[in-house]
């Protein structure tokens, strides 16, 4: 691609996951020849999951990858525009914006959609990553069905390791909460909540070591731990493991630029997908740390369309 292309447009969206996919095909039908900037991972964190059963619309489990490059050839068809680069650089301070790309392209547009989504943080343990999606996961909303009336095991201490705790004691035979500290951060009323269920058994100032299981079939059989406190090993017998140590959103270019919060999320106005900035909008995960599901991060990428159409055309 020839440096400093420049692209002038209606309706930019960065990001391409479900939320981004979803805004593009509004926007496309309205007529605003929206441009998608992909980023590299394109189709976003659904692109690491298998089996997708909770997405409306499917009688039988699909797969994750295939759901994203649906939603992209959707959006293909009604006439979005795709460009595969990563922004690196925006300006706000006025309209038009002006974002830069890493392969020189700069992108003119009266609005933007951000959609660049959040990551998992994982623990960077022994096997972790051979076993994601084969026993190791970092959703219990998406994955803890398939440990019916199993054993697994849940780590971290905040709101959602107790959330997700108690939502799996609802599926699981057993579930064990490792936290390295004594006590849990996570808010008052769900720690009452947690040390009430009796299916649920906290393991205190324990880091989780190494994942083990076998290699064929893959299979998680179980996690060694050790007790910060008298560096003791032990083996905990769990057929999944859940890291529920927070994400990151993908925000770091709009810093200085618009309103967030103290952990990198976009704030936008209540019931809206507006942020601080008039003719920035934000959907998916980039904004919500509370469903981060697909669908709901779709809808809001409907949303953030329709309130782009609705901006334009006053």
């Amino acid at each position: 691609m020839s440096q400093n292309k420049e692209h002038k447009t209606k309706v930019l969206i960065i990001g391409s996951g479900p939320a981004g996919y979803s805004a593009a095909v509004y926007a496309s039908r309205a007529m605003l020849k929206p441009v998608m900037v992909t980023g590299m991972e394109q189709g976003g964190q659904l692109t690491t999951t298998t089996d997708v059963e909770n997405y409306p619309g499917f009688a039988k489990a699909i797969q994750g990858p295939w759901l994203m490059e649906e939603m992209k050839k959707q959006a293909e068809n009604v006439g979005t525009r795709f460009i595969t680069d990563i922004i690196n650089r925006v300006d706000f301070s006025k309209r038009p914006f002006v974002c830069e790309g890493e392969n020189g392209n700069i992108f003119v547009s009266d609005t933007v959609i951000i959609s660049t989504g959040a990551q998992a943080r994982w623990l960077g343990v022994e096997n972790e990553e051979k076993f994601k999606g084969f026993g190791v996961s970092s959703c219990a909303t998406c994955d803890g069905f398939f440990f019916k009336n199993q054993e697994v095991a849940v780590v971290g201490g905040g709101n959602a390791a107790v959330e997700e705790s108690i939502y799996l004691s609802g599926i699981a035979s057993k579930v064990y909460l490792i936290h390295r500290r004594d006590k849990l951060r996570a808010e008052k009323m769900l720690q009452e909540k947690i040390l009430k269920n009796n299916k649920i058994e906290i393991i205190w100032d324990t880091i989780v070591e190494k994942i083990n299981g076998t290699d064929n079939p893959k299979n998680l059989e179980s996690v060694s731990l050790k007790n910060i406190k008298n560096n003791k090993i032990k083996e905990l017998n769990v057929n999944g493991f859940f890291v529920a140590i927070g994400h990151i959103p993908a925000t770091d270019i709009f810093k200085n630029q618009i309103k967030m919060d103290n952990e990198g999320y976009i704030i936008t106005n209540p019931d809206s997908t507006a942020t601080n900035v008039d003719g920035v909008f934000a959907a998916g995960d980039v904004k919500d740390k509370v469903f981060r599901q697909a669908i709901t991060a779709a809808g809001m990428g409907c949303m953030a369309a329709l309130e782009v159409e609705k901006l334009l055309s006053h």
